[in-house]
């Protein structure tokens, strides 16, 4: 039987016969670091009320045994699944999620509440991208935050914006990675509204406020999220794409895509190249919506194929950052992080096994039956060899044995866990 080794010999030679580098490609690919959402390893329950209810308009289902219920281990877990991942990567992590002994509120948090998730990013080589939590908190009323009309609770959570980019500044000078640090709220009506323009007038200014302050974006660079509907926000959400595209594009903001919050007809990866004409940059959310923003899995379906060709076959990766989001507690959650994150390489590999200069030169001469010719055949070609090669030589389990891992550990931590 052919070894790893020598079936990507194999498979250079095969790709190199139509000018692809698959030693170059290799190269490339250990440069990309997804970043690894922390809220897959505990229901987005995060440590700031771990038994609260969870609001805004999401919702993580089903009770697979093994949830990380401390810090500690989340991070146990979380090393688990960096281990079973080719390269290095970042974490991106939730301001809910802080590790403290002291009681503390949103609109108090502060750089030492996080210290410990600092430490241990130095000590596993990762960097960290930040969320502030704008949900799951009795300050969230009637289905706003910073759109409330309520003075005091705009207020309440301008602070904790503020605080949060202090924290991502502070991660990203400790690490010496820059902190994508994302924000998203949930404020939106369950029906029609009358008056549409006013609750976004106030998200506008409350957002003004929080970013009134210049931080050195070597550290960190803000970006802002949109989305459709939600639960309990089905007829109107006050961070709509077209408010968030504007707000970037004027407020030299980066853009956060998620592929999971558009219309389910909708995909993100043909906005790529638009807001990369005109925007800052982009910062992506890669998800999985059936039917509704459900954040299932990543799987290699033909969206997050589309991304990765829209990304690699544009150059956009120097102006895009990652990230993963999605939550299924039916399953094994370390599989669903270890899935998603190979996945979301796995695309951005077969994009670049592409002859890409060759396929672009035949579209500018309208030569489009070698286009079509050469991407249907190169879904035969052997992308899978590359990629094993690749684990291998990152010294990662290949194939399905990160699976066999993945079932050792459950036996062995998850299932003694409460």
């Amino acid at each position: 039987m052919m070894n790893v080794k020598e079936r990507y010999e194999e498979a250079k030679a095969k790709y190199a016969s139509i000018g692809v580098d698959t030693e170059a490609v290799l190269k490339k690919l250990a440069e990309v670091k997804i970043s690894m959402h922390c809220w897959q390893g505990d229901d987005v329950k995060g440590f700031l009320t771990p038994d609260g209810e969870l609001t805004g308009g999401i919702m993580a289902t089903g009770n697979y045994p093994g949830a990380a219920h401390t810090p500690e281990q989340l991070r146990q877990d979380l090393e688990k699944a960096f281990s079973l991942i080719p390269g290095k990567h970042k974490l991106n992590l939730h301001a809910m999620y802080l590790d403290t002994d002291e009681p503390v509120d949103l609109n108090e948090i502060e750089p030492k509440h996080f210290e410990k998730w600092v430490a241990w990013a130095k000590e596993q080589g990762v960097g960290l991208d930040f969320n502030p939590t704008f949900f799951s908190h009795p300050m969230m009323k009637d289905g706003l935050t910073l759109a409330h009309p309520d003075k005091e609770v705009r207020d309440y959570w301008i602070e904790h914006g503020k605080r949060a980019r202090k924290i991502a500044e502070y991660m990203g000078k400790e690490i010496g990675q820059t902190c994508i640090d994302n924000f998203w709220m949930p404020d939106g009506m369950k029906d029609n509204p009358i008056d549409r323009l006013s609750p976004r007038q106030r998200l506008m200014e409350s957002l003004d406020e929080i970013f009134s302050e210049e931080i050195n974006e070597e550290y960190t660079q803000d970006a802002v999220e949109s989305k459709l509907f939600g639960l309990g926000a089905e007829a109107y959400t006050v961070g709509s794409h077209e408010f968030y595209m504007g707000y970037g594009l004027t407020r030299n903001k980066l853009i956060c895509l998620d592929a999971g919050h558009f219309h389910p007809t909708e995909v993100i990866s043909n906005k790529l190249t638009s807001l990369a004409l005109f925007s800052k940059g982009i910062m992506l959310h890669v998800s999985r919506p059936v039917r509704w923003d459900s954040d299932h899995v990543v799987i290699m379906d033909d969206e997050l194929q589309e991304i990765g060709k829209e990304l690699v076959r544009n150059d956009l990766l120097g102006k895009t950052a990652i990230g993963l989001d999605f939550f299924d507690a039916t399953i094994n959650r370390i599989a669903a992080w270890a899935i998603g994150t190979r996945n979301t390489q796995k695309s951005l590999l077969k994009a670049m096994l592409e002859p890409i200069a060759e396929l672009k030169e035949a579209e500018r001469n309208f030569d489009f039956t070698k286009r079509i010719a050469f991407t249907e055949e190169l879904k035969d070609f052997p992308y899978a060899d590359v990629w094993n090669y690749f684990c291998e030589i990152n010294n990662v389990p290949v194939g399905m044995d990160w699976y066999q891992e993945v079932l050792q550990y459950e036996k062995e931590v998850l299932s003694k866990r409460l």
